[in-house]
């Protein structure tokens, strides 16, 4: 795995923007989605929503990821 960030686009509400991340957290992202049966877009709109607007999108993701895996030790 790449431990570099990866850009990769990614389409919130119609508009297309990019989000760095590294290939573990790719992956991570993928398996949540897959997991929450909705497409990556869609999920990543959610956190989008939710985040605080300091927060960049990739920083987001990251903890969105970071939580979703702690609540499910």
């Amino acid at each position: 795995m790449n431990p570099r960030p990866v850009k990769r686009s990614l389409t919130l509400q119609g508009h297309r923007t990019s989000v760095s991340l590294e290939d573990a957290f790719w992956q991570a992202f993928r398996d949540i989605a897959r997991e929450k049966n909705m497409p990556i877009n869609v999920l990543a709109a959610e956190i989008d929503a939710a985040r605080d607007p300091e927060t960049g999108l990739a920083s987001a993701i990251r903890l969105y990821i970071l939580a979703w895996y702690r609540d499910r030790r």
